[in-house]
């Protein structure tokens, strides 16, 4: 992901991104892609989700969860992104200290909006990864419940009141948040 003079492009983000999108916009007028993922996640996933809804959605997200996880562990620069967060909390705490000098202030804010740019480009690796797989699978959620609803005659609810993309996220959040403290993952 590094060019000739050794800067980080986004030029693989973002061309993820826009293989990603196209996906998303051809689901349903090309049977082959939306055809083939569910060969894939119908036996699989959906068995899980068919089982018991809410700890088989809990279970895919978390082997989804695990899986980006290890993914951005190994193709991030750990090291880097540890110091960038070490430098960070020491801007912070030179903020608290100068919080009355403002042109001080103003320099460490600019210093701290420094950093941002360079964390997003080594954070941001991983989706080159898994961003076509996983909007394959919100393309198949979204099937899967839109399915699962028009049969019920009802929305499907998580809980009691949430929805499925809604689940998904605070899973996730919750899954990614034990996850990355246990792999130490920045």
């Amino acid at each position: 992901m590094e060019n000739k003079e050794g800067k980080t492009s986004f030029k693989p983000i973002i061309i993820v991104m826009l293989i990603s999108l196209v996906i998303a916009g051809l689901w349903d007028k090309v049977p082959a892609i939306k055809n083939s993922i569910h060969f894939i996640l119908n036996p699989t996933a959906g068995i899980l989700m068919n089982w018991e809804l809410t700890i088989g959605m809990s279970i895919v997200v978390l082997v989804i969860t695990i899986l980006t996880t290890l993914v951005q562990k190994y193709a991030t620069d750990q090291e880097t992104l540890k110091e960038l967060k070490k430098e960070q909390k020491e801007v912070q705490k030179q903020m608290k200290e100068f919080k009355n000098h403002p042109k001080k202030m103003m320099e460490l804010q600019k210093k701290q909006m420094s950093f941002i740019p360079k964390q997003f480009k080594l954070s941001m690796r991983g989706m080159v990864y898994t961003g076509v797989p996983l909007i394959l699978f919100f393309r198949w959620f979204d099937d899967y419940f839109t399915v699962m609803a028009t049969t019920a005659g009802e929305p499907v609810r998580f809980l009691g009141f949430m929805g499925w993309f809604v689940f998904y996220i605070v899973a996730s959040i919750v899954f990614s948040s034990i996850l990355k403290k246990w792999m130490k993952v920045v």
